[in-house]
């Protein structure tokens, strides 16, 4: 059996580790043939002299990672030791790109390999499908991308719209205006906006409607010019109203839909307009498809492993 001392210089260890050593235990997961043994800025490794290379290696890739973000989470180590090969890091980091600054200096970037697929597509195309399931980022990039455009006078507004699906897109029972009776359906949007846009220059932008809230049954009749327009859980749009949507599309206007095909909650007999909008238009010139999956998950560690819970229940 080998023994190998690797030294931490670059960065703190309990930044490295986690809190009570918890990233330690997750980059231990991945390599159960190996001993390793940390202790302060020293790591000793036991074992294969060939898996430790790929230990050292690849512990390297996590301390690149944090060196360029400031930040290291549960999910980013995850994917780092999933990589197939160290110059995949490269990919993998390529949401060094910052997008926006937002609310007290907070740094919007793209985190994930396909986040940046997402900003790539978009400056190549006027239209971006983002499929994916939960906790991909699909909807914080799309409003990221939104208020840059806005930002640099791309488009002079923001448009956020999503099916109404619970309430049948009949609001009318629910208390409050048009905006209180909406508010629970785009909170995810809210969130994000929020993130990025100070609160007394958010208020504004609503007042003046530069940034606008609708049901997706509003968007019939508009036709939306110098707009960056984002379908929010667009696999509960049907068919109809899938191609309403996208005939309202202006000049120099901006689209991006998204959705997870696999959270559908319309009725059965009604096929998701998501599902077959990737299908039929994944061949025009100009839109654009970016498939997101586990490996883009940002949320709780978990969430990766319900997801391939669910595939399997689901026979996918």
């Amino acid at each position: 059996m080998n023994e190998r001392l690797i030294e931490i210089t670059e960065i703190n260890p309990s930044d490295l580790f986690g809190v009570n050593n918890k990233y330690l235990q997750i980059i231990k997961e991945h390599f159960p043939k190996l001993k390793i043994v940390a202790r302060d800025a020293q790591i000793k490794v036991f074992g294969e002299a060939e898996i430790i290379d790929e230990f050292e290696k690849r512990l390297q890739m996590l301390t690149d990672y944090f060196n360029r973000f400031n930040s290291i989470d549960e999910n980013s180590i995850e994917r780092i030791l999933m990589l197939n090969a160290a110059h995949d890091l490269d990919k993998e980091m390529l949401g060094d790109d910052i997008l926006i600054h937002g609310v007290n200096g907070k740094i919007i970037k793209a985190r994930t390999k396909n986040q940046q697929e997402m900003v790539k597509a978009l400056k190549k195309n006027d239209m971006l499908f983002a499929v994916g399931p939960a906790g991909t980022g699909k909807t914080y990039t799309a409003v990221a991308l939104a208020v840059k455009a806005l930002k640099e006078k791309e488009v002079r507004k923001i448009i956020l719209t999503r099916p109404a699906v619970e309430a049948g897109e009949n609001l009318g029972f629910l208390p409050g205006d048009l905006k209180e009776k909406l508010d629970p359906y785009m909170q995810p949007l809210y969130d994000a906006l929020r993130d990025m846009i100070p609160h007394e220059k958010l208020q504004g932008y609503f007042e003046k409607g530069i940034i606008q809230i609708a049901p997706l049954a509003f968007m019939r009749g508009r036709t939306l010019n110098e707009s960056f327009v984002i379908l929010d859980e667009a696999q509960n749009a049907t068919h109809m109203q899938m191609k309403m949507f996208l005939t309202r599309m202006g000049m120099e206007a901006k689209f991006v839909i998204t959705g997870d095909p696999g959270q559908v909650d319309l009725p059965k007999k009604q096929t998701s307009g998501l599902k077959e909008a990737v299908a039929a238009l994944s061949h025009i010139h100009g839109i654009s498809i970016i498939h997101l999956d586990d490996k883009d998950v940002m949320r709780h560690r978990l969430v990766k492993k319900i997801i391939a819970a669910y595939k399997e229940i689901d026979g996918e």
